[in-house]
């Protein structure tokens, strides 16, 4: 599952929308309406392509979360978003109650919803919502449940603010569902708890006290940044990355670093993995390399490179958020659990390392610390490449010089602290490659420290012994001492694709 441009749980099943096979849910939407007797739908001949002009500023997942039960919702979306332009306006926000009623059949809550039109908003026309109430057994238990919509200029935290605004207010977030527009506008939909009255005008006029206490912070940056913030603000805007840490579940923790450790945790029903940074070894060099990974983690998305899901960037709990990969790392598969591979799964586990490097290289960063603890598999074994913390943009003269990674995989160029490029994590793989083919640690009679000065003296593993011979050229070639020799991520991929072809070819003959 895939939360890169909102969060929170969709009130309606996955559908397909156009250009995802026949089947568009504005169609439905659209139908809905006339069937409905929308007077904006009837009336207006121009609305279909309003309609469809407002669905193209959304994100896809937008479409998912309708609710064809209250399709009204689409106009009204639609009116709050167009509001919000307004500078004056700004935060648009609507509020609504909705009714959870709890009913004990036999012992067991049976939950049903009914949305009671009486609602306010700021400067909204609430007439397309007006009707009648459900009828409701007076004794029946339940708690009010209201539903706030607000709108503005899209920015970083934003998501941050707002569950802020409403947990200050005493509110409880039970759903939150958050979207931006391709023009720079937030469409944000939170489900809440704990205003105990049904009516809704009260809710209104807290809110509004709120939000202008907060006068001025619903644009541009705070006064008072921390170098991470600030660091933040200043990179554009790429999707609603900010989590609040308050609506994510920590659980136990998986692993533990010098700098920080890592839990699995939940969020909106994800399960996720959780890096978050020890408060006591926060300092400006951690806080600026904990700012590098969310940039360089914010702009990739590949299926061999680890999901990410957001970031809580407000100290001093800084912590970054992924999907969780159940099948763990590659050095655990081979070093704990002593796992022998077959030719074929090596050979498939090496070309999702290398497609997920190739992008990363295609899109102009070195990950520096490339090694088989930083490969994680999911449950079907397929291989992702993880762990940005070291990771860079290549900079303009195409070399670095900073001494980064792990010794026993590191490039003698960069433990030589002489410039280097991406052929660096080419080095790297070939330590990977020769620990999926053997089953060892590399250099592991020598400490790490050993293990680097020799190889920049020239040193390697010792090639492995019944393994085929194009792997260990392969090998030879990905740690020679001239990056230039070494073969670019893409060569290797067709190299190893070629073998694997072959291999499985040879085994279906042998079948037949």
């Amino acid at each position: 599952m895939e939360l890169t441009e909102e969060v929170g749980e969709s009130s309606s099943p996955p559908r397909a929308l156009g250009g995802f096979g026949n089947y568009d849910i504005r169609n439905d939407i659209y139908n809905r309406l006339v069937e409905n007797e929308n007077e904006e739908a009837i009336s207006n001949p121009g609305f279909r392509d309003l309609l469809d002009a407002h669905f193209c500023r959304l994100p896809l997942s937008y479409a998912v979360d309708v609710n064809m039960d209250r399709v009204e919702d689409v106009l009204l979306h639609r009116k709050i978003l167009a509001q919000a332009k307004d500078p004056d306006k700004r935060p648009v926000f609507h509020v609504r109650f909705v009714e959870q009623i709890r009913t004990s059949v036999d012992g067991y809550d049976d939950v049903q919803q009914y949305v009671r039109i009486n609602s306010t908003s700021g400067g909204c026309d609430n007439s397309e919502h007006e009707g009648d109430t459900a009828h409701i057994r007076q004794d029946i238990s339940h708690i009010p449940v209201h539903e706030i919509i607000f709108s503005t200029i899209d920015k970083p935290k934003l998501l941050s603010q707002l569950s802020t605004l409403l947990s200050d207010m005493g509110l409880n977030i039970r759903e939150a569902h958050v979207f931006s527009t391709t023009d720079g506008y937030s469409l944000d939909v939170f489900v809440v708890d704990g205003w105990p009255v049904e009516g809704t005008d009260g809710l209104h006029e807290a809110l509004e006290k709120a939000i202008a206490g907060t006068e001025g912070t619903w644009s541009g940056s705070s006064p008072s940044q921390s170098a991470v913030e600030k660091a933040l603000a200043a990179q554009p805007k790429l999707g609603d990355w900010e989590i609040d840490r308050r609506l994510l579940k920590i659980g136990e923790k998986i692993a533990s670093g010098s700098c920080g450790d890592l839990y699995r945790g939940t969020f909106f029903g994800l399960d996720v993995a959780v890096k978050v940074l020890k408060s006591e070894h926060l300092n400006e060099a951690l806080e600026v390399e904990f700012v590098q990974e969310v940039m360089i983690l914010r702009e990739v998305q590949h299926k061999n490179i680890v999901q990410f899901i957001g970031a809580c960037t407000k100290l001093p709990q800084l912590c970054i958020v992924t999907e969780y990969m159940p099948g763990g790392s590659l050095y655990d598969f081979l070093h704990k659990n002593h796992n022998v591979l077959g030719l074929p799964l090596l050979l498939k586990f090496a070309i999702d390392v290398c497609k997920g490097m190739e992008y990363l290289h295609n899109n102009n960063i070195i990950h520096r610390d490339l090694k088989t603890a930083n490969l994680l598999m999911d449950t079907q074994n397929v291989v992702k490449v993880a762990d940005f913390g070291v990771a860079r943009f290549q900079n303009q003269e195409g070399a670095m010089t900073a001494e980064t990674g792990t010794y026993r995989w590191m490039a003698p160029e960069v433990i030589n602290h002489q410039p280097y490029d991406q052929k660096a994590d080419v080095f790297s793989f070939a330590i990977v490659l020769w620990e999926l083919a053997t089953g060892k640690i590399p250099y592991d009679n020598m400490t790490p420290l050993q293990a680097a000065l020799g190889v920049r003296e020239g040193l390697r593993p010792m090639l492995p012994e019944n393994v085929h011979p194009r792997l260990v050229d392969l090998m030879q070639r990905c740690w020679d001492a001239v990056p230039n020799i070494r073969p670019s991520f893409t060569e290797i991929i067709v190299e190893l694709e070629d073998l694997l072809q072959g291999v499985e070819a040879s085994s279906e003959a042998d079948n037949t």
